[in-house]
């Protein structure tokens, strides 16, 4: 029985680790983005991620044929949203962003999520996600007089190539 159980956890283990090694980078980059944080300087993202990932990896085997990403893209969005009190001032091209706008947007846009999907996932009208993301996103093409971001430029220099 416990050679039984040693190998289902080796196995679990296994695809978990490749699960990792998969997804972890395109993860961490939406972890970034929600927080707000500069890729090279994320502890709060890095935070979010491993929370994440060890929710994922608890419920690894429930229910069976769910896409993990899916679980770990979900977990990472609702506690953002539930986390958003922290006092931490963020920085970068989405600073000027209000958490729910920046989680919209980063869903829609990034994560390619459908706004009946989004909506779903955070609990809100299709109709409201439609507006946060077109707010959200003239927000960033036109940013409000005086937005700059941590390295003191406007915003929409900061998201051009």
């Amino acid at each position: 029985m416990r050679d039984r159980r040693g190998l289902r956890d080796a196995r679990r283990a296994q695809e978990f680790g490749g699960f990792v090694a998969g997804a972890a980078g395109r993860l961490l980059l939406t972890a970034t983005l929600l927080t707000a944080e500069a890729p090279d300087a994320n502890p709060r993202a890095r935070r979010l991620l491993t929370r994440a990932l060890a929710h994922t990896y608890a419920h690894w085997d429930h229910p069976p044929g769910e896409d993990p990403y899916d679980r770990a893209r979900g977990h990472l969005a609702t506690h953002f949203a539930h986390a958003v009190w922290q006092r931490s001032r963020p920085h970068g091209p989405l600073a000027a962003l209000s958490p729910r706008e920046r989680l919209v947007l980063v869903l829609r846009l990034y994560e390619g999520l459908a706004d009946e999907q989004t909506a779903a996932l955070l609990g809100l009208p299709a109709e409201r996600v439609r507006a946060l993301c077109d707010r959200a996103t003239a927000t960033v093409l036109h940013p409000p007089p005086g937005a700059v971001t941590r390295a003191g430029g406007p915003l929409l220099r900061r998201l051009q190539p």
